[in-house]
């Protein structure tokens, strides 16, 4: 039989609160009979809205932990940790922390959420930072891409840390042995970049990853690497250009066929392949970024995410408990370190 895993989920935070969690959660239990759901927020509310739902918390596989505070989007990180302890967000960490709860996943502030789980959990020994880690669908299936804003400034050390997450996680999830592993450039040369991605360059060449190159950023959707490193400023503009161009290609190619009725009609006859189309690049189906390099697993859901892609995000979180990911970081980080690779 199939050990139970144990996943806290932040009802209360993101876009949409306690509505889109709780229906998420009723949604991944219809289809997973393996895991426990632990509802963190207002026991009221939560209670009420799973009555709506015909649940209720069985104390089996759905629960409920009461949490008196919420962090909104607009908490500044130190007031978040300073005042808001009994927080849904914070209460979901410390279940991790505490051993209650294999993961936790979470819609809420992302700074707020970074900071309360590297205060809560710290990070793996060997590690620096924690990153951001997802998956962007590419030609060839996805890559794995981090840092996505979680550290703006980063060392080359910091990059080659990031590099090693990101080679383990693809590794553990994907079942990829050698993971391609690139670094983000404005070129593919050696002469190209800021010092920084050159020494970072240097650093991934001479370790035991499986490092491509320089790789640019049509690259993350043309495949070629199944892990693209970066710093977290550049992942957060790449992030969020290539949300704002889907939107575009969504508009115009809906405002082309509605122009009259000839176009409706071609709409009506393509409509098969645009829906095939819509459904591999749906970003539902990749919601839930990784916060790597902790001593614990935690999964940050986009703040605007409905009940499928929180549901995806859950998924995300049961995946790295069954692959144990913080400990085999940890364990590479430790064989690379004894090889010799920069600490």
């Amino acid at each position: 039989m199939n050990r139970i895993r144990t996943i806290a989920l932040d009802a209360m935070s993101g876009d949409h609160g306690a509505e889109v969690v709780i229906s998420a959660a009723v949604h991944t239990l219809r289809q997973r009979q393996d895991l426990h759901l632990i509802l963190v927020g207002d026991e009221a509310e939560l209670t009420e809205g799973l009555r709506r739902q015909g649940r209720d918390a069985d104390g089996a596989s759905l629960s409920i932990q009461h949490a008196s505070q919420v962090v909104t989007m607009d908490d500044k990180v130190a007031h978040a940790l300073r005042n808001k302890r009994d927080s849904s967000m914070r209460v979901a960490i410390n279940l991790v922390k505490e051993g209650r709860a294999d993961a936790a996943v979470s819609a809420g502030n992302t700074g707020a959420l970074m900071a309360t789980a590297r205060y809560v959990l710290k990070t793996l020994p060997g590690i620096d930072r924690p990153a951001i880690c997802t998956a962007l669908p590419s030609i060839e299936g996805h890559s794995h891409v981090l840092d996505l804003g979680g550290n703006v400034d980063c060392a080359p050390e910091h990059l080659f840390q990031f590099a090693v997450m990101g080679s383990v996680l693809s590794s553990a999830v994907d079942g990829i042995e050698r993971p391609r592993v690139g670094l983000l450039n404005i070129g593919q040369e050696e002469i190209k970049g800021n010092e920084r991605v050159k020494e970072a360059g240097r650093l991934l060449a001479e370790s035991s990853l499986n490092y491509i190159g320089f790789v640019e950023g049509n690259d993350i959707y043309i495949g070629g690497a199944d892990v693209v490193v970066c710093d977290g400023f550049v992942g957060n503009v790449m992030l969020k250009t290539t949300e704002g161009v889907a939107k575009m290609i969504g508009h115009y190619m809906r405002e082309e066929f509605t122009r009259n009725p000839l176009t409706r009609l071609a709409g009506l006859v393509a409509m098969p392949v645009l829906n095939a189309f819509r459904k591999k690049i749906d970003p539902r189906r990749y919601n839930g970024a990784s916060l790597l390099g902790l001593r614990g697993i935690v999964i940050k859901s986009h703040g605007g995410a409905d009940n499928l892609a929180f549901a995806n995000a859950i998924k995300i979180a049961a995946l790295e408990v069954d692959n144990a990911v913080p400990q085999r970081i940890h364990s590479r980080l430790e064989s690379m370190l004894a090889q010799g690779a920069p600490d």
